[in-house]
This record gives C-alpha cells, sequence and structure tokens, in this order.
C-alpha cells in the first residue's frame, strides 16, 4: 500500500475506531466482572442477614452497559449469532451481495437509535428520572447507548466498505 497522505489519514481514522471499539468493549466486560461481584455480594449477604441494597438497580444498569459496549466489538469480529440457512446457499460473491444490501438499512437504523437515545437521555435528565430503589439518575444510560450506536455506523460503514474482512480479530 502506497503511503499516500490519504492512505496515513485513513490509517489512522481506522486506529482510532478500533481503540474506540477495544474501549467500548473494555468497558464492557468491567460491567461483567463488577456485575458477578455484586451479585455474589448480595448473594452471600443474604445468607447472613445482610443483603445488598439496590442489587437489582446496579445489576440491571451495568446489564444494559454492558450489552451496548459489546456491541460494536462483536459488529466489527463478525461474532455475531446469525441464522446462516439462506446465506449458506449463496456463493461468496452472494453473501457479498446480500451483505452490501443489508448494511444501509442497519446504518440507518443505527443513525436513527442515535439520535433517539440522545433525545430520551435530554427526556429523562429534565424530568429527574432515577432507578426504583437507589433513585440513582439514569439519564446517562441512554447516552452511553447512544455512544456506542453512533461507533455502530462507522464500524458497519467499514464493513459495508470491505464486505470479505473484519475491522477486528478475534
Amino acid at each position: 500500500m502506497q503511503t499516500t497522505p490519504l492512505g496515513r489519514l485513513y490509517g489512522r481514522y481506522l486506529w482510532t475506531l478500533r481503540l474506540i471499539v477495544n474501549v467500548l468493549a473494555a468497558v464492557a466486560a468491567v460491567a461483567i466482572v463488577v456485575m458477578i461481584v455484586v451479585t455474589c455480594v448480595d448473594v452471600v449477604g443474604r445468607r447472613v442477614g445482610f443483603p445488598l441494597t439496590g442489587t437489582y438497580d446496579i445489576v440491571e444498569l451495568l446489564g444494559a452497559i454492558m450489552i451496548a459496549g459489546a456491541l460494536p466489538y462483536t459488529t466489527a469480529c463478525k461474532g455475531h449469532v446469525a441464522i446462516e440457512f439462506i446465506p449458506q446457499k449463496l456463493s461468496r460473491r452472494g453473501r457479498i451481495i446480500l451483505d452490501l444490501f443489508v448494511r444501509p438499512p442497519c446504518i440507518l437504523m443505527f443513525a436513527f437509535l442515535t439520535w433517539r437515545f440522545v433525545l430520551y437521555g435530554q427526556e429523562l435528565r429534565s424530568s429527574g428520572q432515577g432507578t426504583l430503589t437507589l433513585q440513582w439518575p439514569v439519564f446517562w444510560l441512554p447516552w452511553w447507548m447512544a455512544i456506542c450506536t453512533a461507533v455502530m455506523i462507522p464500524v458497519l460503514l467499514y464493513l459495508f466498505i470491505h464486505p470479505d474482512k473484519e475491522l477486528l480479530k478475534r
């Protein structure tokens, strides 16, 4: 590959995108670990008569953080579980063509979701809504999801431009 200024810029762009995807995945991994710790502490606490207050709230928030944060990574690695009945019947070229028809609507869907998550976060912030038990504010959670769905757009765009490649290796 030539080392043109445009090529170097594209290389930096891909490096940055991979970094962001990996950071979101790391946050998701930490959320899983914290979810496990909170659940274990609550189970042990219930056995000795001191349950952890707000366990359901905490696990619920961490679950949403984990799912949203893992989505760009899983997509970048092409790691989603899919029913492959029709694509298995197609040739390599047919799978690429099918992929090219599926990616643009997905990009539009994630752009729409990003916009709606931002608006929903603003609504939650203005209403002051919080978790049921702990009353922690939750406006930031749709904003986290907006960040993750916004990152999905360039990931899907990369997969659209390079239908036979993954952005990240597992």
